[in-house]
């Protein structure tokens, strides 16, 4: 017999609204429910005694809403209720939502009540002056908010304080695209009824929408707060423009708390972050996510275990490996972009828990990286020098923003002569080449049509001073007479790039994540996922995240938004060689000189059974030979272009640059995972490069590789040479450039032995190396699995305890009033070396904030008792290559004389033939716990490690019929992971700790870490908190009147 669902709440509202409609039919689809809608008719006109009988009932208040007759039959058929109906009434009352807010712990901004019998009665204990009100003695300074206790009542208003010009803004439910309107004149609050008054929460121009399906999962979306201009964001279909966010675990606290105190299952309530804090400032009642459709998928899910533990407990509830509306659906395509690999174990034993994941991961596939030098003297240009940096002539100045960029190009386009002196003496000859490289960084500002972005960036560096009159006449003063520009450009993410990150993402959510079926999702909803993600301060880093970020939790939408929400920057930690400098140098200068010896002056450090031990391991024995041929290739390819831009450059004296070419919106383009093809079909180059840009960076190369009076080489320029030939041969191969394809065979031979020796030309220096350029990444990777470590102990012990004591003293199943139990025994202890992503001074701070884990007893999930700690950090080619070369090199440190790598023999060789660590490639560090080994047995934490080449493989490789489909995309499979160690190896922590950490930087040397809006440290150090971990009081489990029984 299948369980009757009632559905007893008004039609226009909410049955048949689009939320309603799909989980209705998703629970009806798991064939165990009958839905029963009792319809307007029937809930208005009809007794509750002929009412449909039905065993779960799902009603709450709207408009017109007959609550208390739902209450009585509610009284008289006692059903299971998902929404208490009693409480529904507390929500119309903004006074006892706060007071319910309160008892319950919950934050909420700091308010004051101003109660009033009769319209404008005057109260002694309320005054107001020009900047604040003052109730009871508690002053509200502006910018104030006013609320109407009225909870139906939506007119808000914030008054603003004199000092911004004063007036008021009025917030209301959205009237097309306004939900605000600003009253400059309107400066006194109101006195006609009872009003809340309570402090102005800067939250940075987003407000959070949360939705709560059972106190054990939430959904958070945030929006652009009214508060901003009143102006509703909207998509091209008319919804308001929101995006997913994630709860940090204190918020997931707070949601479960809202709900537990309103006994409402299915609540929405309102989410102000503010300098790292989170407060509650509404509670809404019913609500429903809009147009998610893995919203609908996880509210069915949970609402069906709900039912079935109420009505039919001897039901299985386990969620299917598919669910029954997806049964004839087509399984989403991985695309080919991932491949899989050896490195996955995939099965582990039933004892051992997944705890940490940590990956550095390279960023995705990019255009060239681009740089213009040019002396200029011109002085719009050295005006700019003092406009931007407060007027002092000896300092340089970086201009970024879009104003700044606008000024220059401004200047540029005056100072770019219209036509071209023909070529005659020496001078002319440096004045054409001057001329030339203005025109080139004015078309590198023109590209795109607009600054949209994080890609361009000028540097102008005074070299010569003169001393002036002042304009005064009153005495002198320094003005800068000569200066350097420096334009750097290209690096974008491209189309290929953003693909390749989110299909990873996808990947790492469906394989490093084991069990469950639907894995990584189903840990994150049931907040039992901890996860924070890093990126360096580059452009194309910040993007690959949030586009890992996207395909990795399944979210929908743009990336900008995800980046904002989701990706933390810390530069000091994934950006940047200048600790490495000086050693990086000497390498690449011996470098030069063994490719000039020739093969026979390779010095060998090691015995020929490990070539990786020798100085230049893996140049090409034949790379003096091969360098000419790289410049003559390499010049080949740049006359073709030559001709290609000629044509272009001609139109482009004619007309305003570029207006000749389709426009090009790079910020568009951020948002595509496809190429443009009718620039393709138009025979125009890939992305937003024209070919005056494409011509200038070949040129650039030809002439920086080989210099003909001085008969030189620079090896430093070959990796450059590859990364343009290797992203024509992918973009551009509909351009047709003749030897591009041998000019990449000979450029990927030296860059295979260049690129991994510029970080250290044997082992060692390797080590020294990769330890000074990762250090400050090691330290937080070992900060990372000690916190997990310390966390899951002190949860064991905690979980030890409350079973040993539970046999004699059970509390009452239910009661949300418990209280904390002493100490585990060791926990002290631990405290006194534990080592925070916090800083000290926030101990106290941190042990204020209760935290949340999922209740072992609350079980929709095979394993409830699993978290998850998470920290991806996203960085540059440079990063990737330092950490591995500690991971591999480490034990040759004087140090651990004697011990063996922590990489196996056979990675190591396998190492030694990868040459390149390409887009995307990654290391992986995953640490198991084996809960049934003693809890002070080292082999209790288990390091598992994998290195993938990411999309290594040559655009050449056409035969790869996989790729070659790939190819017609311009972007290229990523390799799948690869183990470092060998099957059945055992690296406990202990020991991967004892060996990198001679080369992190020490926990204490950390300095406090700037918070971001939103995020708190996960792990806090007190017992009474990890008490709570395990002692959390179980919704709709025996409760006292919380499910209507």
């Amino acid at each position: 017999m299948r369980i009757r669902i009632g559905v007893c709440v008004r039609e226009k509202k909410q049955v048949f609204s689009s939320p309603m409609r799909h989980i209705l039919q998703r629970l009806e689809a798991f064939g165990e429910f009958e839905v029963i809608i009792f319809g307007d008719k029937v809930i208005l006109e009809d007794p509750i005694e002929s009412w449909p009988i039905c065993d779960c009932l799902i009603a709450f208040y709207s408009s017109g809403y007959p609550l208390e007759k739902a209450e009585a039959y509610a009284a008289l058929r006692k059903p299971f209720l998902v929404n208490e109906l009693v409480q529904q009434h507390l929500l119309h009352d903004r006074r006892k939502v706060y007071e319910r807010l309160e008892l319950f712990g919950v934050p909420v901004p700091r308010y004051a009540l101003v109660n009033r019998e009769r319209p404008y009665q005057e109260l002694e204990h309320f005054i107001e002056e020009e900047d604040f009100v003052e109730v009871d003695g508690n002053r509200f300074w502006k910018p104030f908010v006013e609320k109407p206790v009225d909870g139906d009542d939506h007119s808000i208003m914030i008054y603003y304080p004199s000092s911004a010009g004063g007036g008021m803004k009025e917030l209301f439910r959205k009237v097309g695209n306004r939900s605000s309107e600003f009253h400059p004149e309107v400066r006194r609050v109101r006195r006609e009824g009872s009003y809340i008054y309570e402090e102005f929460l800067p939250t940075g121009g987003t407000d959070v929408k949360v939705y709560t399906v059972g106190p054990a999962y939430a959904h958070a979306e945030a929006r652009k707060s009214p508060v901003v201009d009143g102006v509703v964001m909207r998509n091209p279909d008319g919804k308001e423009v929101r995006y997913p966010v994630l709860l940090t675990p204190n918020e997931k606290q707070i949601a479960r708390e809202v709900c537990i105190a309103f006994s409402q299952a299915v609540c929405g309530f309102d989410l102000l972050r503010c300098e790292g804090r989170s407060y509650v400032c509404d509670v809404n009642g019913w609500s429903f996510v809009k147009n998610s459709y893995k919203y609908y998928d996880d509210a069915a899910c949970v609402l069906r275990k709900m039912f079935l533990e109420a009505k039919a407990p001897h039901l299985s509830s386990t969620i299917p490996p598919v669910l029954p509306w997806k049964v004839n659906e087509p399984v989403q395509p991985s695309e080919g972009l991932t491949r899989q690999g050896s490195g996955i174990i995939g099965t582990f034993g039933q004892s051992e828990e997944l705890r940490c994941v940590i990956a550095v991961i390279r960023h995705g596939d990019r255009t060239p990286k681009q740089k213009v030098k040019l002396k200029v003297t011109e002085e719009k240009l050295l005006n700019l020098l003092l406009k931007y940096n407060g007027g002092r002539p000896r300092s340089e100045t970086k201009l970024k923003s879009a104003v700044q960029l606008q000024d220059l190009l401004d200047a540029t386009r005056a100072l770019v002569p219209r036509a071209r002196p023909g070529r005659g003496s020496d001078s002319e000859a440096e004045d054409m080449e001057h001329a030339e490289k203005l025109r080139q960084v004015k078309a590198v500002l023109e590209e795109g049509g607009h600054f949209s972005g994080i890609y361009r960036k000028v540097q102008l560096k005074p070299l010569n001073w003169i001393k002036v009159t002042k304009s005064n006449g009153d005495g002198e003063e320094e003005r800068p007479i000569e200066a350097l520009m420096v334009l750097k450009y290209g690096g974008v993410l491209t189309h290929a790039g953003r693909k390749q990150a989110e299909e990873l993402g996808r990947y790492f959510r469906n394989n490093m994540y084991p069990g469950e079926g639907t894995g990584l999702l189903r840990l994150h909803s049931t907040y039992r996922h901890d996860l924070k993600i890093y990126s360096s301060d580059e452009g194309r880093v910040q993007m690959s995240a949030a586009a890992f970020a996207k395909g990795l939790l399944d979210l929908e939408g743009q990336l900008t938004p995800i980046l904002v929400s989701l990706v933390s920057k810390d530069s000091s930690m994934l950006d940047g060689l200048e600790n490495a400098s000086i050693e990086m140098e000497e390498a690449k200068a011996r470098l030069n000189e063994i490719i000039k010896a020739g093969s026979k002056a390779v010095h060998r450090n090691g015995s020929s059974e490990f070539p990786w031990m020798t100085d230049g391991a893996g140049l090409s024995p034949n790379a003096a030979e091969l360098l000419p041929k790289l410049v003559e290739l390499t010049k080949k390819v740049t006359e073709q272009v030559k001709l290609l831009a000629k044509d272009e450059d001609e139109e482009l004296t004619e007309t305003s640059a570029y207006d000749v070419i389709p426009p090009y919106d790079q910020a568009k383009a951020l948002g595509k995972t496809n190429i443009d093809v009718d620039r393709i079909a138009a025979g125009l180059p890939c992305g937003s490069e024209g070919f005056l840009l494409m011509f200038a960076r070949w040129r650039k190369l030809e002439r920086d590789l080989y210099n003909e009076r001085k008969d030189r080489f620079d090896i430093t320029q070959i990796p450059d040479v590859y990364d343009s030939c290797k992203y024509d041969l992918l973009h551009n191969a509909h351009l047709n450039l003749e030897g591009l394809d041998e000019l990449f065979k000979v450029a990927q031979l030296l860059a295979d032995g260049v690129i991994p020796n510029e970080y250290g030309i044997n082992p060692n220096q390797k080590l020294k190396i990769g330890s000074k350029i990762a250090r400050r990444l090691l330290g937080k990777i070992l900060i990372d699995l000690r916190n997990t470590r310390e966390e899951a102990i002190s949860v064991a012990e905690l979980k030890s305890n409350q079973d040993q004591n539970s046999k004699s003293d059970k509390p009452e199943s239910g009661s949300p009033d418990f209280h904390p139990k002493p100490q585990g025994k060791n926990e002290e202890k631990r405290r006194s070396s534990f080592t925070s992503e916090k800083s000290m001074d926030q101990e106290e701070e941190d042990d204020k904030e209760p935290q949340y884990r999922l209740d072992p007893r609350y079980a929709n999930v095979k394993t409830p008792e699993r978290h998850v700690r998470t920290r991806l950090y996203f960085t540059s080619e440079s990063h990737i290559h330092s950490l591995m070369n500690v991971l591999r090199y480490c034990n040759l440190d004087e140090s651990l004389q004697g011990e063996e790598s922590l990489v196996c023999p056979n990675a190591l060789e396998r190492l030694y033939k990868t040459k390149e660590l390409d887009y995307m490639s990654y290391i992986v560090l995953r640490m198991f716990e084996n809960t049934e080994v003693a809890l002070e047995d080292p082999k209790r934490f288990r390091i598992e490690m994998t290195f993938s080449r990411g999309a290594d493989l040559s655009p050449l490789e056409i035969d790869d019929g996989e790729a070659a489909s790939l190819h017609q995309e311009h972007t290229l499979p990523i390799m799948g992971p690869e183990r470092l160690q060998e099957v059945g190896s055992y690296l406990t922590l202990e020991q991967m700790e004892r060996m990198l950490h001679p080369f992190a930087m020490p926990a204490e040397d950390f300095p406090p870490p700037s918070v971001p809006q939103g995020f708190s440290g996960y792990f806090s150090k007190s017992a009474a908190v990890l008490e709570r971990l395990v002692n959390l009081w179980p919704f709709n489990k025996q409760g006292n009147g919380v499910n209507g029984k």
